[in-house]
């Protein structure tokens, strides 16, 4: 019996999906969190994997039918223990907050304490939120970065975990555009008698890439997304001490998740592979180069980087000393009209609330993954300060959204 969409072709699912293509390729991707994967991770994530169920794990599934399946994500597990250094990995996490909930549940029981990075000071939703579950079922004790350089306070940090005596101590961020030192975080982790969690969500392709420290010779686990800088596809990973390995893997399953996405396991397994290529190395660090012209170019428009710039991939842009009546929701729809898309974002102590926000956040993974460098850092930052200065003007949005396509047509994203 033919499908359906053999005789009856679902023309307007398929219309979008060329929309949003073109929506990419055209204009500038700047969110911090998002990448342009490789024509290979999309080939193996839209296989015929997406048709096998397998719960369990390699050589122990709840199904038939899974040697073919045991092989790929053995693959995927070998390839990223290798890229990291780690004794265990599980690849099954759906996403990073998946991968942080399973980790908490690995090792936490229910009201412990912990320590995490305020989410309004550039930590994430699951270090703790009391809208999260992370911060519902544990007992999370905020650390903030300082008022002066907004930078996180090693020695806070120490103050705290002597006053509260955490069972974790959680590293890792979403909107922090410094390095953080694994090893001082392990330290006070060991004063305390502190489990060490990180979370490199949004790193993890600069480690990879040998730009940013390697967390998991520190660490007790290591969480991180398989997208952002890693360039792969929408997913989580848990790397652990071999000592956590079963409470681990019983966590993801059957603690949290049913059964593994193994299309998006190969499409793991080629980001892992493309990641431990020379050129990755190459990739990572032009990431950082890149990020350093952008904020650099960006001040010279007239913006304040929070904390005074970027170690990373990425830069919080306070907009009150470039228009002191933008908000970061506004910056973020009229660029979005103009072919630049960002995301709003809170900065330290923001007088406005989370929904409206004094800033935006950029990041520089996408637009060096089509080949641009820092000369082009300086256009973006041209475009965007041209866009924001002309926001009442719909001709001149327009015009700047024509020369964000041209710029865009000149490095593309997918030959």
């Amino acid at each position: 019996m033919p499908f359906p969409s053999d005789t009856n072709p679902d023309t307007e699912v398929f219309a979008l999906i060329d929309a949003e293509v073109q929506r990419q390729v055209t204009g500038l991707q700047l969110i911090a969190s998002e990448n342009f994967t490789s024509p290979a991770v999309m080939r193996a994530v839209g296989s015929a994997l997406t048709n096998k169920y397998s719960e369990g794990y390699p050589g122990k599934r709840y199904y038939g039918g899974n040697a073919v399946v045991d092989s790929i994500e053995g693959l995927a597990i070998e390839r990223v223990k290798a890229l990291f250094g780690a004794d265990h990995a599980n690849v099954q996490p759906h996403s990073g907050a998946n991968a942080n909930m399973c980790a908490y549940q690995a090792v936490l029981q229910q009201g412990d304490t912990v320590l995490g990075l305020s989410l309004d000071h550039g930590g994430h939703l699951t270090h703790g939120s009391p809208v999260n579950a992370s911060g519902m079922y544990y007992h999370f004790i905020p650390y903030k970065v300082t008022p002066g350089d907004e930078r996180i306070d090693m020695d806070q940090v120490r103050d705290l975990a002597l006053e509260h005596r955490p069972k974790m101590i959680v590293a890792g961020t979403t909107s922090y555009p410094r390095r953080l030192d694994p090893a001082a975080f392990k330290a006070i982790a060991d004063e305390v008698g502190a489990l060490f969690l990180f979370d490199a969500a949004h790193i993890a392709g600069l480690i990879a890439g040998g730009v940013a420290p390697n967390p998991v010779p520190y660490a007790d686990i290591v969480t991180f997304t398989t997208h952002k800088t890693l360039r792969g596809p929408r997913g989580g990973t848990i790397l652990c001490k071999k000592e956590f390995a079963q409470a681990v893997d019983k966590a993801v399953f059957p603690g949290w998740q049913g059964g593994p996405l193994e299309h998006v396991i190969a499409g793991k397994a080629v980001a892992f592979f493309e990641a431990a290529q020379p050129s990755f190395k190459a990739y990572a660090a032009q990431v950082v180069a890149n990020a350093s012209a952008l904020a650099e170019a960006l001040v010279g428009q007239g913006f304040r980087l929070v904390s005074g710039g970027t170690d990373n991939h990425l830069m919080v842009v306070d907009l009150r000393p470039f228009d002191a009546d933008l908000t970061g929701k506004e910056a973020q729809a009229v660029l979005d009209e103009g072919g630049v898309t960002l995301n709003k974002n809170t900065i330290p102590d923001d007088p406005r609330s989370p929904f409206v926000t004094s800033g935006v956040r950029i990041g520089t993974p996408s637009v060096t993954t089509q080949g641009m460098k820092e000369p082009q850092m300086a256009e973006i930052a041209a475009l965007i300060a041209r866009i924001l200065r002309h926001r009442d003007d719909p001709a001149a949005v327009a015009a700047a959204k024509a020369d964000v396509a041209a710029l865009c047509a000149q490095f593309p994203a997918y030959g």
